[in-house]
């Protein structure tokens, strides 16, 4: 693959995969919480059990803020792991091919299964959120509407009717749902098409993607100062009192959310090799798009909670655009609504360019069929395995909703770090005399402090999270057995690379 990335370019795909779900969409349930379902767990029917989850989550408050820096804390210990890692096995794959190296093949698809969670999952999440401020933006300069059954999905359709209130509704021409076999359905074309259109311009190429990337971050970047210091002038620090309403359990309930927003660092290492310098700009572009924005989450936690009261965002998917509306200006609005399409867009295209290189990694040790490693003869990218996951998400995004897609993600991609961190100390005692122009400091305290934190963060995400997870984990290795334990070519994933 074609080597065209700097230090630079990685920084600003890290800061466009981390800064926009977490600010424009995360932060707002993250704060406020989530109610308990209707009906008791314990007799709730199993299939029910696992569709919907019964069980809340309590609320972080204003202390979302330190929900922000504890899940910057587990990733930043997961990405010294991950540098260190990276910088010896300069390869695509991300995660999945560090443990194939370090903890053999079983593991690895254990983990490539597993990331198809954080990147294909997590972009599901993305896309409809992307949807609704796009809605946002459009009826703000244009004052048009558009019916609600083609701009979200029937879950959401049927709570924002259920609920009269809710300024969401100002956004539709109409409100009616159409019927199939009995049963109303809506359908996100909005978030459909932007799926679509950011998987034509990652099959045209990788620089053309780090192109449009950039100039989407230096937007999201601009907007967020913007809301920063704009939104200070109407900060009410009465807000923020209590600070913590439900103490440390609702601060690692938040965190476990907001670790969602964190995980750009990860679709860095999986462009090692297409860098320039993997050794050198791996790290940096991973630790110097973290320490960004880790800043600029907990500037923005800080204003929103104190515009309005935190319980204000409950099921919000914009709550920026919400305390923007209590500020009265129409232009900021707009202003801040375009940022979070751009901020959308950016975490959108790094992700769905960080699935295809680790199911074209996979493919290249036989876990997968070989034509999903095959190059385009002119762009040189994996197109087969980027057009698949633009379908297979785009489509998904046509139907699902984001709290569930959001869980599920972070539950896999927690689990993912917990492997990497592993991976740290195994090398450091099997392979001991290896180059590694990047060494993870104070091992083994950092990788085993990684992992403690990240299992932490997992229990803090509701039981039915663990269900679904399990049950995904179950599929996977049905098809490991079925098809890739026999397939696998038994080499080094590296060691193919250099062959």
């Amino acid at each position: 693959m074609k080597k065209r990335l700097s230090a630079l370019d990685l920084i600003a795909f890290g800061v466009g995969a981390t800064i926009g779900s977490g600010i424009f969409a995360l932060t707002g349930t993250a704060a406020a919480g989530q109610a308990l379902g209707a009906r008791d767990w314990l007799s709730t029917p199993v299939i029910n059990f696992i569709l919907s989850s019964p069980l809340g989550r309590d609320g972080a408050g204003p202390a979302v803020a330190i929900s922000f820096i504890v899940a910057a804390a587990a990733c930043a210990l997961a990405a010294m792991c991950y540098a260190e890692l990276a910088a010896m096995i300069p390869v695509a794959g991300s995660a999945y091919t560090f443990a194939y190296a370090a903890l053999g093949e079983v593991v690895a698809w254990i983990i490539g299964w597993n990331l198809i969670l954080e990147y294909s999952v997590g972009n599901i999440a993305v896309a409809v959120s992307w949807s609704d401020y796009f809605l946002y933006l459009v009826h703000g300069l244009t004052g048009l509407k558009f019916p609600l059954w083609l701009t979200t999905d029937t879950s959401t359709a049927l709570a924002r009717l259920a609920a009269t209130s809710s300024p969401q509704l100002g956004l539709y021409s109409s409100l009616s749902l159409p019927s199939l076999a009995g049963h109303p359905f809506a359908l996100n074309l909005p978030a459909f098409l932007i799926v679509a259109a950011i998987t034509w311009v990652l099959v045209i190429g990788i620089q053309e993607s780090a192109i449009v990337n950039t100039i989407m971050v230096v937007v999201k970047l601009a907007v967020v100062m913007f809301f920063i210091f704009y939104g200070l002038g109407y900060v009410k620090t009465a807000n923020w009192v209590p600070f913590a309403p439900t103490g440390l359990v609702g601060v690692l309930g938040g965190a476990a959310i907001v670790f969602f927003s964190f995980i750009g660092f990860d679709a860095v290492s999986s462009m090692a090799e297409e860098t320039k310098n993997p050794q050198k700009s791996i790290p940096i572009g991973m630790l110097g798009s973290l320490a960004i924005c880790t800043i600029l989450y907990a500037a923005v936690s800080l204003i929103l909670t104190g515009i309005l009261p935190y319980k204000m965002y409950i099921n919000d998917a914009a709550p920026v655009a919400t305390a923007l509306a209590a500020t009265g200006s129409p232009l900021a609005q707009v202003l801040v609504a375009a940022g979070a399409l751009a901020g959308m867009t950016s975490v959108l295209l790094v992700f769905q360019l960080g699935q295809p290189r680790i199911f074209m990694a996979m493919a290249r040790d036989g876990l997968l069929p070989k034509v999903v490693s095959k190059l385009h003869p002119r762009y040189r990218t994996p197109f087969i395995p980027t057009i698949i996951t633009g379908v297979v998400v785009a489509v998904s995004a046509l139907f699902l909703d984001i709290g569930q897609a959001a869980e599920l993600t972070n539950i896999g991609t927690l689990y993912a770090f917990i492997l990497v961190c592993a991976g740290v100390l195994v090398l450091r005692k099997n392979d001991s005399a290896r180059e590694r122009p990047f060494r993870c400091p104070l091992v083994p305290v950092i990788p085993v402090a990684g992992m403690l934190i990240c299992f932490l963060l997992m229990l803090s995400l509701p039981v039915v999270t663990w269900v679904r997870f399990f049950v995904w984990t179950a599929i996977g290795m049905a098809i490991y057995f079925a098809y890739g334990v026999r397939q696998a070519d038994l080499l080094h994933p590296a060691t193919t690379t250099a062959e």
